[in-house]
């Protein structure tokens, strides 16, 4: 069977079933399963259970369930609420104070969460209630909590890297720290539009408060964040340091996150019944995606379709910027209708051939990638981030979401063609790294 009947084959069964609703995980492997039946039989599954088995025993997909179960206990023990409360106490005599919150708040959860969805509305329910009280349009709202949320992803200790890591074989500590200062840049870009915005259109937020704040309203303030900040630095600074690996500081993440709940008192036998349930759930489907990601690969590689497809590009003889804007282009389509995780899985083994002839360095490319699926989550009808909100904003339409968000996916857009134009933005930390 020709790699090109084969390539129409998988397309027809992974749109076919795509559209009746049957889940992406379930979709790969049945594709996969079929495709390397038709190649050849019987006789290539015996190896389907070597290539589960291969995925899934990984001391570096490990750190999901740690940083997963990190986020849930800050989320879940009321921690976060504190950090908003603390953030908006800093930041509020800011042009659209509490959106700048917003945007500070998302930037810091995400170096707990390592979720875009979780990060969105952790300080959704938070903030919401609380900038339509202050009067704040929900143009200026939804926007910021949409966008921000997509910090979730690029600020380490970040999901998505840790399954890319796995993927490509990429270290997951270089990784972790090449999306520092992009996620950090990204976020002063979001709060320096929201400054903008404010400014042009007075309307969209109430004048910055001015009276001024007392030494005790400040303490307090730092009270409340100071924790979570030396949690993230604990992490992120044992990582840069190399005193632990990315699997330990997960370790290292969850018990330190566990002492903070204990130590404001508001963990409970609930509260970490809840963590647990959800980390395991969450886990599961990351881990049940990406083990049928890998047996789609394999029934790719057999019948020669990623190799076919490497060839054919090199044969269109692309610069490798204009390569670059054709990803953008692809990720940005796929991410319409189904989630960055699985958009990840799904091409990046196809493509990475051609990737690597691009000359794209895998660590600069992963973080490439995690901002492609930032965009994938701002854009419908499947971005998740928008679906986020709207569960928590009311009788909101997802049409006004949508265009709330549309300047944070053109930041998006932009930073992308930055992050290519200046690779050190990404590179500068991991080569500095211990």
């Amino acid at each position: 069977m020709s790699w090109e009947v084969a390539f129409a084959i998988y397309g027809a069964l992974l749109f076919a079933l795509l559209f009746f609703g049957v889940a992406i995980g379930s979709v790969m492997g049945f594709v996969g399963i079929v495709g390397v039946t038709l190649i050849g039989g019987s006789r290539f599954w015996p190896t389907l259970g070597d290539i589960v088995w291969n995925t899934l025993d990984s001391f570096t997909l490990a750190a999901v369930p740690l940083f997963v179960f990190m986020g849930e206990i800050i989320a879940r023990s009321g921690v976060s609420a504190r950090l908003y409360s603390g953030l908006t106490t800093l930041i509020g005599r800011v042009r659209g104070g509490l959106a700048q919150s917003n945007i500070a708040g998302c930037a810091i959860f995400a170096a707990i969460s390592g979720s875009s969805t979780a990060t969105a509305m952790t300080i959704g329910v938070i903030a919401l209630p609380e900038m339509r009280k202050r009067g704040y349009s929900d143009t200026l709202n939804l926007g910021s909590l949409t966008g921000g949320g997509c910090l979730g992803i690029l600020i380490p200790p970040s999901i998505p890297l840790v399954i890319y890591a796995s993927s490509v074989q990429a270290p997951l500590i270089d990784l972790f720290m090449a999306g520092v200062v992009p996620g950090l840049l990204l976020a002063a870009l979001f709060m320096a539009y929201i400054w903008v915005r404010a400014w042009l259109n007075p309307a969209l937020a109430p004048s910055p408060d001015s009276a001024p704040r007392s030494g005790r309203d400040i303490a307090r303030a730092l009270g409340d964040c100071g924790p979570v900040i030396l949690l993230v630095l604990a992490v992120i600074g044992g990582m840069y340091f190399g005193i632990v690996t990315p699997t330990e500081a997960g370790g290292l993440g969850a018990l330190l996150a566990v002492l903070l709940s204990l130590q404001s008192r508001t963990l409970s036998i609930a509260v970490l019944s809840d963590a647990l349930k959800s980390t395991v759930m969450t886990t599961t489907v990351v881990l049940f995606i990406m083990m049928n990601s890998q047996v789609l690969s394999y029934a790719l590689t057999l019948s020669g379709v990623g190799r076919a497809l490497a060839e054919g590009i090199a044969v269109l003889d692309l610069s490798p910027f204009v390569f670059f804007l054709c990803l953008m282009a692809l990720f940005t389509v796929l991410g319409m209708f189904i989630d960055g995780i699985s958009m990840m899985l799904l091409t990046v083994p196809v493509l990475l051939p051609a990737i690597l002839g691009a000359g794209f360095d895998l660590v600069w490319f992963g973080i490439a990638m995690v901002l492609f699926m930032e965009l994938g989550q701002l854009t419908p009808p499947m971005g998740l981030n928008l679906f986020a909100i709207q569960s928590i904003a009311g009788k909101v339409s997802l049409e006004k979401i949508a265009y709330s968000s549309l300047p944070y996916a053109l930041i998006i857009v932009a930073f992308c063609l930055l992050i290519y134009a200046l690779p050190e933005i990404v590179l500068w930390l991991p080569h500095t790294a211990g």
